[in-house]
């Protein structure tokens, strides 16, 4: 089954984006939120290094016009991998603000695609489209097998130290959903459920139990950052 997760935007959206992207970084720095900024940031050149080498250079599966694909790729893969990566960070952590970061996100993905759309018309008009069909189902197999493994875990251990599988595809889903629903609502992403609901329930949250992984190694490394009520197996 092939699922074309498309994009239509102008010049306009990148200039108002990277100006969020700049103020974001300066908060969470300014907030002492340093391992969830660094952790958006590994996770932009995660995402390039996957979007720009594998899907576009290597399986063609990526298209872009309007601008040359490696600038476009690169401001989208930190554009995406910052704010995801460090909200899923703070969601991770239990951070006592989580609402008013999430809030924070949110509303700067919506603001930044309805002021593009009402005042950017007269600018350079954009478009990338990725097909899915090649690589869903290995993406589909990464998450089994991450999900297995906490599964696995809370089968063979008792109450007390299972692994919250709730918190985590609650995060996994809602992060991605809440992206895909602002591009959806503003008119970026042509008007359809079917990329909205795979990709929710794959793309982001095939890297949810990794993550969840990496998060309790990090605070067992850095026993006084473990001391914050992150979610823990024990």
């Amino acid at each position: 089954m092939e699922i074309i997760a498309a994009r239509t935007f102008n010049l306009l959206y990148i200039y108002l984006d990277l100006i969020w992207l700049i103020f974001f970084c300066g908060l969470l720095w300014r907030q002492g939120k340093r391992t969830a900024l660094g952790v958006g940031l590994a996770a932009g050149v995660i995402y390039f290094l996957v979007d720009y080498g594998i899907f576009y250079l290597a399986l063609g599966t990526r298209s872009v016009t309007g601008l040359p694909p490696f600038s476009l790729l690169l401001w989208m893969s930190f554009s995406y991998g910052i704010t995801n990566f460090a909200w899923i960070w703070l969601l991770l952590d239990r951070d006592p603000r989580r609402l008013e970061w999430s809030l924070l996100i949110v509303s700067a993905w919506l603001t930044i695609a309805l002021l593009s759309q009402n005042f950017g018309a007269s600018t350079r008009i954009l478009t990338t489209s990725r097909g899915t069909g090649s690589y869903h189902g290995a993406m589909a197999a990464i998450l089994f097998l991450g999900y297995l493994g906490i599964i696995l875990h809370n089968l063979k251990h008792p109450d007390s130290n299972r692994i919250p599988l709730l918190p985590l595809l609650a995060i996994g889903i809602g992060v991605q959903f809440s992206w895909e629903f602002v591009l959806l609502v503003s008119g970026i992403r042509p008007t359809a459920t079917l990329p909205l609901v795979v990709n929710a329930l794959i793309e982001t949250n095939l890297g949810m139990p990794y993550a969840y992984f990496i998060h309790q190694w990090l605070q067992k490394q850095n026993p006084a950052g473990s001391k914050q009520s992150g979610y823990s197996s024990s």
